[in-house]
């Protein structure tokens, strides 16, 4: 059907939800909103959905959520009754809707007989990972945008491993949303019925008690903690989401007792009132952390994202500045602190191991590699990084000490299966205190990283392309970028293509087998070691240009990263 029949449906029905209906009114005022609201349903992938809130069959709303919750159901109509009897955990963050959203899965749910295990409030995304494996649930849903600005919400499920639901199970969770297409048709059950026979039942404090147990596991070096954590002054900020459930309190229990939040964003405001975005990538996330900070004289500055599986931090330098830090720097500081503790204290396992993203920073590999141990790189999503954990598990083939995405994600015990900055955030505290404890900061110690193993620096840019022809003109440029090839970019010759897509990367001595699953991604290896890597985003309209370069000198890196930028700026002009 055309856009125009989707809206008049809509339109027509009867019973469309009130706040739905005016602001469907106002919609059929801007014609090419209208457009992209109805000319086709939402994306449904391994990732979930994410979308605008709003009316249409191509946003979140009540009906697209009910569609989503549908798809899980049919895929458990096909299981065992043991199996389905385990249920569903479901949680939900700051944003608008998104207790009402998860609600509304509960009752989809609930109409297929599924019991549903549902938060009393908001709770952090990795909270809701723990909650799927301590409840021993076949599945999960967190109802999230995670950093996406105030208009976004999102829908995603996980598998009974707590990582997000591997990719068979979810194209079957796909080809059933995709049946159920009359969205005003798909049942509910009434929620106080669901609550009164048990199929429904809220958790709260009972599961976030076991889980701040785990997360003092995160702990490294307890001696040191107990020694210099009280003399370490931190400030965190939640961004107006789920961490300050969390967080304080953890901090507290270890023996972090300077922790101050920054008031003004610890409210669970879903306007993101004090931020553009609530994306602790982003400089300005840390403004209002700055400024209380230089107050306090503060060591370092911590921002969560409001589903708190994403970590930023700023640390304070000698002349009182704060020094933002990237995800990749992050991650490489965290991983030298662990492997040196554990080697220190004849603690490092010889089968250890960190796990990666192809996108991520080398500089990891070469610190892994120095202690003896393996780095393993695996594709862009922590379901991936997920399902590598387990396979070390059901092989006894390595211990797992950390995995980190560039895009500020870090895991550092396996009791969660995606990213989790309440481990993170624990783990940062006891570093910048180990550094402190020696005069330094975090920061010095990844100069020091420098130093040793060369300058690395990494930049991800990322093209928008939004609206209803968005989606074919990101296909022609892969395609593009596919058929064209590169034998040499900003002057320097590449020496090796790797498609994942194809599963093949070719060399001039021939061809070898990528063994990763298929993805649509490109990655070139080039004679200076730069590497770039090109992928369309699952999550948004967008596809993401990575680099990572090497070099003796700050400069020099600056330099070379600096030229790359510019060839690649000419892409997709």
């Amino acid at each position: 059907m055309s856009w125009k029949d989707n809206l008049k449906i809509w339109d027509e029905y009867q019973d469309l939800d009130l706040d739905l209906k005016l602001k469907l009114n106002e919609l059929k005022k801007d014609e090419k909103k209208a457009e992209e609201a109805f000319y086709a349903p939402m994306e449904f992938g391994t990732a979930g959905m994410r979308g605008v809130m709003g009316p249409g069959i191509n946003c979140m709303n009540i009906y697209t959520v009910r569609q989503a919750a549908s798809g899980l159901a049919g895929l458990m109509d096909t299981l065992d009754e043991e199996t389905k009897k385990r249920g569903v955990a479901i949680s939900f963050d700051s944003r608008y809707n998104s207790q009402q959203f998860a609600i509304e899965s509960a009752k989809v749910l609930g109409a297929h007989g599924i019991k549903s295990f549902l938060f009393d409030s908001l709770r952090p995304t990795p909270e809701l990972s723990f909650a799927v494996r301590q409840l021993h649930t076949y599945a999960g849903i967190m109802i999230t945008a995670s950093h996406n600005p105030k208009q976004y919400n999102g829908f995603k499920i996980y598998g009974e491993d707590g990582g997000q639901m591997p990719p068979k199970e979810s194209d079957i969770i796909t080809s059933y949303v995709r049946k159920n297409s009359d969205l005003f048709a798909i049942e509910v059950s009434d929620i106080e019925k669901l609550r009164e026979s048990g199929i429904v039942t809220l958790i709260g404090e009972d599961i976030d008690r076991i889980y701040l147990e785990n997360l003092k596991n995160v702990s490294v070096d307890n001696e040191l903690i107990k020694k210099e954590g009280s003399d370490l002054s931190l400030i965190y900020s939640p961004l107006h989401g789920t961490g300050k459930v969390i967080a304080p309190r953890i901090f507290n229990d270890v023996g972090f007792s300077k922790i101050s939040m920054v008031n003004k964003q610890a409210i669970l405001d879903p306007e993101f009132s004090t931020v553009p975005f609530p994306n602790p990538e982003f400089t300005q996330a840390f403004d209002m952390a700055i400024e209380q900070g230089k107050e306090e004289n503060a060591d370092v500055l911590i921002a969560t994202d409001p589903d708190a599986d994403r970590l930023g931090a700023a640390v304070c330098l000698p002349s009182g500045e704060y020094q933002l830090m990237t995800g990749n720097q992050i991650a490489s500081v965290l991983i030298e602190y662990i492997l040196h503790s554990m080697k220190l204290n004849n603690k490092l396992p010889e089968n250890g191991a960190v796990i990666k993203s192809i996108v991520s920073t080398e500089l990891a590999t070469k610190i892994v590699k120095s202690y003896g141990l393996k780095m393993f790189d695996v594709l862009t999503g922590f379901k991936y990084i997920a399902e590598m954990i387990q396979n070390f598990e059901d092989t006894n083939s390595n211990t797992f000490l950390f995995g980190f995405e560039e895009s500020y994600g870090y895991l550092v015990k396996g009791f969660v299966r995606d990213k989790d900055a309440m481990q993170a955030s624990l783990l940062l505290a006891e570093v910048s205190a180990f550094y402190k404890s020696q005069g330094k900061t975090m920061y010095d110690g990844l100069l020091d990283l420098y130093e040793k193993y060369g300058y690395f620096k990494e930049k991800t840019i990322s093209e928008t392309f939004a609206g209803v022809d968005g989606k074919k003109i990101m296909a022609d440029l892969m395609t593009n970028f596919r058929e064209k090839g590169f034998s040499e970019i900003a002057g320097h010759k590449v020496i090796k293509t790797m498609d994942y897509q194809t599963q093949i990367a070719k060399t001039e001595n021939g061809e070898e087998q990528i063994d990763l699953p298929k993805a649509d991604v490109l990655k070139y290896i080039l004679d200076d070691e730069t590497w770039i890597a090109i992928r369309p985003s699952g999550t948004e309209p967008k596809i993401k240009f990575y680099i990572g370069v090497t070099a003796d000198t700050d400069q020099s890196s600056t330099n070379k990263l600096n030229s790359y930028i510019e060839e690649i700026g000419n892409w997709t002009k």
